[in-house]
């Protein structure tokens, strides 16, 4: 069968389902919102236990990563993100699952050239790019914003 770019196009275009667009927004709103407000009574706990402000914030991140790797090597974060979507992108979580999924698809390789290798196929650029910004911004603010 000889198709055209704009042709295949339109047949993918006819026997696709469309997206539930609103119902897909509220979800990853109520979703990044719950994994919000977990973060902000994880804070409260810490902060409650007599942790710093600053203690009690870092402690939050490492646990919000911890679950969110704990999650996806049990194979419950792919689920979430299924019905959830965007709403489990809230940064750390993310990032975490973004770190352990490549890692695990590829253990079978070994750890060096399996995990090693392959934890950083999608964070990679990320922390390239995010590294780069921020060693301009602070060039930036050196050059131009010393005081």
């Amino acid at each position: 069968m000889d198709m055209t770019n704009k042709e295949y196009g339109q047949y993918v275009n006819s026997k696709s389902k469309p997206s539930p667009l609103w119902k897909n927004l509220l979800w990853a709103f109520v979703t990044g919102g719950l994994i919000c407000t977990g973060g902000q009574g994880l804070l409260n706990l810490f902060q409650a236990c007599g942790m710093s402000e600053t203690a009690a914030g870092t402690a939050v991140s490492v646990t919000l990563i911890f679950l969110a790797a704990l999650f996806t090597g049990l194979g419950l974060f792919d689920k979430l993100a299924k019905h959830a979507g965007a709403g489990t992108l809230v940064p750390i979580t993310g990032f975490a699952n973004a770190m352990v999924a490549p890692a695990l698809e590829f253990k079978s390789e070994g750890l060096v050239m399996g995990v090693g290798a392959k934890m950083f196929v999608i964070a990679g650029p990320v922390l390239v790019f995010g590294i780069s910004a921020s060693v301009l911004y602070g060039v930036i603010l050196q050059l131009f914003f010393r005081g």
